[in-house]
C-alpha cells in the first residue's frame, strides 16, 4: 500500500525522532523533540508525516517533513524518508506535497537548507528543479537546546 500523508500528531514523536535518527539529521545542538513543540506550535498544518500500512494494518511513519511560509519565502525542513525507501519517488512526493500546500497560500518561493557536502540530498533537489541562491545562509541562536 502506498504511504500516505496526514499531520504530525504527538504520539508520532518518538517514530519521528527515531527516522530523522536514522537519515543522519540529528544534531546534539539541536533537541528534536523541542523541534517537533516549537513546529507544533506554529503552522502545525506543515508538519506531515508519511505513514505506511505493515501487517496486520498496523500504520507505520515511514516519511516525516516540516515547511513554513513567514509571508516572503517558504521553507521546507527536516525531511526524512526512511532509508529503505530511499529512491522510492516518496521524497519528491512529500516535496509536491509541500509545494501544493505553499502555493495555495501564495508563496512565491521555496527554500531549503542541504548541510554541505551531503551531495545525495543536492542532486536529489536538484532533480526537483531547485538550483543554489548564491545566497550564504547564516544563523544566530537563540535559544540554546542544551
Amino acid at each position: 500500500m502506498a504511504p500516505v500523508f496526514r499531520p504530525f500528531r504527538p504520539d508520532d514523536t518518538e517514530a519521528v525522532v527515531a527516522l530523522w535518527d536514522a537519515c543522519g539529521l540529528l544534531r546534539p545542538w539541536n533537541d528534536p523533540r523541542r523541534d517537533i513543540a516549537r513546529k507544533v506550535a506554529e503552522q502545525p498544518e506543515l508538519f506531515l508525516v508519511a505513514e505506511q500500512a505493515g501487517r496486520d494494518d498496523e500504520r507505520t511513519v515511514v516519511g516525516v517533513g516540516m515547511a513554513g511560509y513567514d509571508g516572503h519565502r517558504g521553507w521546507v525542513n527536516y525531511l526524512a524518508v526512511r532509508p529503505d525507501l530511499q529512491g522510492s519517488g516518496l521524497g519528491r512526493a512529500f516535496m509536491a506535497e509541500f509545494e501544493r500546500l505553499l502555493t495555495a497560500r501564495g508563496c512565491p518561493k521555496v527554500n531549503v537548507q542541504v548541510r554541505e557536502g551531503n551531495e545525495q540530498v543536492l542532486g536529489f533537489y536538484a532533480s526537483l528543479g531547485y538550483a543554489p541562491d548564491r545566497a550564504v545562509s547564516l544563523g544566530k541562536r537563540l535559544i540554546a537546546d542544551d
